[in-house]
């Protein structure tokens, strides 16, 4: 029976990334800087809109997998795409980043696989703009049992809580995670995510997690309050492990009463798609290669600053050689 290091479960999103201005965001009637879900119809008017488009696999968990896999971990991703051009794609991208993307794409008449355009304006700001399409379907028959329960750490991505059997489906694989002896987070996603399911997500964080991770957006909104540092206390009551990124301020780590900051390098973003997502995998390489929080929090750092510096979600670069040069693994 294979184990795994980390195993993520999330939507798999194919990520169509192409450049442009404000007046073409606004031209379009797309909102600057957040990821609005759209309609089938929409999603095709966008992508036809498309200059160099270039197409990658995304999805926020799964570019975090990705990531982890690069530097060298046994991961697996838990997703569901169709059996057309895109989800082959998405499924055979995945396996070649090393990651086993253990759901086979689904024949038959089933929504087509989920994809993002994403507009990346001059000063590196994203706009996303997602038909969520087939992974919005996941359920627990796509949670492989032995997979969930021989993972060391489980990653769950907040915005399968917008379908009831999505959160069944991470209920389900959380517990088998924990019974297997592993350790169970989430990537909150999204403010708007945690207005939708705020009470849902603070029971799953205190009763079912051992770890989240968020933004200081995210962070707040869990206790809709513009005090972060009221946010983090509330939040490290419930949970045993806080990590909340400040974009240029730094990261934040609570564990068992004792906090640590660890500052960050700043730089100008050539696009920020990702870096929550690869600082995610850094911290996550490190939990799973038993270091110390700061350390993971560094390494983290190190992936997020790697993946803004280019195009893309995903590394570019061989990210352990960075990591060594630092002096961190």
């Amino acid at each position: 029976m294979k184990t795994y290091h980390l195993t993520g479960i999330g939507n798999a999103v194919v990520d169509v990334i192409s450049q442009a201005d404000d007046s073409f965001l606004e031209m379009m009637g797309i909102e600057k800087g957040i990821m609005q879900l759209i309609e089938r119809e929409r999603g095709e008017v966008l992508y036809a809109a498309m200059e160099n488009r270039v197409q990658t696999p995304g999805g926020s968990v799964a570019n975090t997998i990705a990531g982890a896999g690069a530097l060298g971990l046994d991961a697996a991703f838990i997703g569901r795409v169709h059996d057309d051009a895109l989800g082959r794609f998405y499924a055979d991208a995945m396996n070649e980043d090393g990651v086993d993307f253990v759901n086979p794409p689904v024949p038959g008449g089933e929504l087509p696989t989920s994809r993002s355009m994403i507009f990346v304006s001059p000063d590196g700001e994203r706009s996303m703009n997602t038909y969520l399409g087939i992974s919005s379907e996941l359920s627990s028959t796509d949670v492989p049992a032995e997979v969930a329960g021989n993972s060391q750490i489980m990653f769950l991505e907040g915005y399968l809580f917008d379908k009831e059997k999505g959160k069944t489906a991470f209920l389900e694989a959380a517990r088998d995670c924990r019974n297997g002896g592993g350790k169970t987070g989430i990537a909150i996603s999204d403010p708007f995510c945690v207005e939708r399911h705020r009470t849902d997500f603070l029971l799953l964080i205190e009763h079912e997690l051992d770890f989240v991770i968020g933004n200081e957006a995210e962070i707040k909104s869990l206790f809709e309050t513009d005090d972060l540092e009221e946010a983090l206390a509330k939040t490290a009551a419930i949970c045993p492990l806080v990590v909340c990124t400040r974009s240029g301020d730094g990261v934040t780590v609570l564990h068992d009463g004792t906090r640590i900051d660890v500052p960050v390098e700043k730089v100008v973003p050539v696009d920020a798609t990702g870096a929550g997502d690869q600082f995610a995998a850094g911290f996550l390489f490190g939990m799973a290669t038993g270091r110390d929080y700061e350390t993971c929090a560094r390494i983290g750092n190190v992936c997020a600053r790697e993946v803004i510096s280019h195009i893309g979600p995903r590394p570019d670069t061989n990210v352990l050689e960075l990591l060594r040069e630092e002096g961190l693994v």
